[in-house]
């Protein structure tokens, strides 16, 4: 095995709380990651010139994520993103949820994923993270079991997802990290982004799917080839004007990379390959006002973009066979991997 395939692991700190610290490392990359929720707290990527800098986002305090609506860095669930109307129907009963992002549920609840203190244990190159989440927590049916593992090697960055439930229920599991690959030196209008999708998942005016679909020929959704993300999304587009900016779900296509960001002045290039069907590409349009970032500095909208694979957003509602269900006896995975390069020109 050559030098920077070895990955350390190690346990930085621990509290008395029960909320623990971890550091993956090698050649490649250093991240730093917790128990609580998951946490992607950060990813240390070299530049061009072979200078390793952070660029994820995250919070000065961990413990400020309870208090922020961001999600920076977390596993959200049961269920990524909006659910329409905060409720679902399943096997002829209907299920009432938190009512957390206007009159919509949004990323679990009220106390996610995303708050949970997982158990940990360290394994070959990584951590494997796990929770059970009781019958009708957050309103869902069924008590459900999640193992969540992050491998490091090589330039690669995993996350592997198993769930299962004794009773049928719904399971829609993301990171929800935000990257700005200048290290935070700009904003990501200038990073550019190219995306294998053909069509994105339209919003209403509360960032909900409406079951309708886009072509995003000839629109400001078009990243078949490399544009810049401040390129056109002040463009007059009902859909950039309802979400102030891009927060959609894109289509993706492919078994592998279906995604690149790319910082031409770092040479910073992240590829996200995914096993789901869909990318939900948000450009941090409401990220003032929040909880304090890293060195104490509130984060500003555009600081970031969070890249969020995952199934259909309201899946429940829209799909005929919606695959957000978890039927009892089944068991929910999802692979998806993120990789670090550097462009030398």
């Amino acid at each position: 095995m050559g030098k920077n395939m070895i990955t350390a692991v190690n346990v930085i700190e621990e509290r008395e709380n029960g909320i623990t610290f971890f550091e993956m490392k090698n050649d490649e990359l250093q991240i730093r990651v917790t128990n609580l929720g998951c946490h992607i707290l950060s990813i240390f990527a070299k530049d061009r010139d072979g200078k390793q800098e952070d660029v994820v986002l995250g919070f000065e305090e961990i413990e400020d994520c309870k208090e922020d609506g961001t999600y920076m860095g977390a596993i959200v669930g049961r269920v990524a993103n909006r659910i329409k109307g905060a409720s679902f129907e399943l096997n002829g009963k209907t299920y009432k949820l938190a009512v957390n992002n206007g009159p919509n549920h949004l990323h679990g609840g009220e106390i996610g994923f995303d708050q949970k203190i997982f158990c940990y244990e360290i394994i070959e190159n990584g951590i494997l993270f796990s929770c059970i989440s009781p019958d009708m927590e957050e309103g869902y049916p069924g008590t459900l079991e999640l193992k969540v593992k992050y491998l490091l090697t090589g330039n690669n960055l995993t996350m592997e997802y198993e769930a299962w439930s004794d009773e049928d229920t719904l399971c829609n599991i993301t990171n929800h990290s935000y990257f700005n690959l200048s290290a935070g030196k700009e904003k990501i209008y200038d990073h550019y982004l190219k995306i294998n999708a053909d069509k994105i998942a339209c919003v209403d005016e509360n960032c909900c799917t409406t079951g309708e679909f886009m072509d995003v020929k000839d629109t400001p959704f078009d990243f078949h080839d490399y544009h810049k993300i401040g390129e056109r999304i002040n463009d007059d587009c009902e859909q950039l004007k309802l979400a102030s900016g891009y927060d959609h779900s894109f289509m993706v296509k492919g078994d592998e990379n279906q995604l690149s960001l790319y910082d031409e002045k770092s040479g910073r290039k992240l590829t996200v390959s995914t096993t789901l069907p869909a990318v939900q590409i948000y450009t941090g349009n409401f990220l003032d006002e929040g909880c304090n970032g890293k060195q104490g500095k509130p984060y500003e909208n555009r600081d970031g973009v969070a890249i969020e694979p995952q199934f259909l957003p309201d899946s429940i509602h829209i799909e005929k066979e919606p695959k957000v269900i978890l039927r009892k006896g089944e068991i929910y995975k999802a692979t998806t991997k993120y990789i670090f390069q550097v462009d030398e020109q």
